[in-house]
């Protein structure tokens, strides 16, 4: 949605990038740019900013993003369907000559922290204290809300970046049709991404790899009660003092 409130002027354009790229190559991943050495875009270049996306922690980005004045936008989610994604994702990407690895010792392995970012917990902390002391640089957003309140955000979303919807775009219909042209039924169904690839100077993978369920609460299929009340229990130790809470939607209502 980032890259379709800065592609949209006043009207939708049937031949955008938006239909026939993979989000993945229009947004692409600024740690493969620090690693690859690409240039990055002129920041003084009279068309739209160009958007990255990272799983950086938001400490250990480079000095050179935080004095750019970039906006930061953070998506959080339940850290249980984070959980469920998280391996749903690198059992695809496993190498099968390897030994299986078991939902229960992927788990033991995330409650300790012992993920490739480092703890899930330090990296959504690092991320909520940026956005309350600098609100005009880090929007902090709620997956779950997003869901459910879509067009509202989307608009809030568009004010931050500096790219407001104005009273007759809204009029038209501009809102909605960005939100069907970025839902995830769309992208997932596009032809680039069932069929096209990410490639990389160190590897390529499948552009559909990326796509699962996009549903809230989809871990109530995967995770036993022993994981659901051990990770409540991490969220209390962790989170909750901060004012951070991961319940569903459905469990809110």
């Amino acid at each position: 949605m980032v890259q379709a409130s800065l592609v949209f002027s006043h009207e939708p354009d049937p031949t955008s990038p938006l239909l026939n790229t993979s989000p993945h190559d229009l947004v692409p991943f600024l740690e493969l740019y620090l690693h690859q050495n690409i240039p990055f875009a002129d920041p003084y270049s009279p068309h739209p900013p160009q958007p990255f996306q990272t799983h950086l922690r938001f400490t250990s980005l480079s000095q050179y993003v935080m004095k750019s004045g970039c906006r930061i936008v953070y998506v959080y989610q339940n850290l249980k369907d984070v959980f469920v994604s998280l391996f749903c994702f690198l059992k695809k990407l496993r190498d099968d000559r390897l030994k299986p690895i078991s939902l229960g010792k992927a788990f033991e392995l995330f409650y300790k922290g012992i993920s490739l970012y480092g703890p899930f917990w330090d990296h959504v902390l690092g991320y909520w204290k940026a956005s309350l002391e600098s609100p005009e640089r880090v929007m902090f957003l709620r997956y779950e809300y997003m869901k459910r309140e879509s067009s509202f955000h989307l608009k809030r979303l568009a004010e931050f970046m500096g790219y407001p919807f104005s009273t007759e775009e809204e009029k038209q219909g501009l809102v909605n049709e960005i939100l069907e042209m970025c839902s995830f039924e769309n992208l997932q169904n596009l032809e680039v991404n069932k069929t096209g690839r990410l490639i990389t100077n160190s590897f390529q993978l499948a552009n559909h790899r990326f796509f699962r369920k996009g549903e809230v609460g989809n871990w109530k299929r995967h995770l036993t009660d022993e994981i659901e009340e051990a990770i409540d229990k991490l969220i209390d130790q962790k989170l909750t003092s901060f004012g951070l809470t991961f319940h569903d939607c459905s469990e809110e209502a």
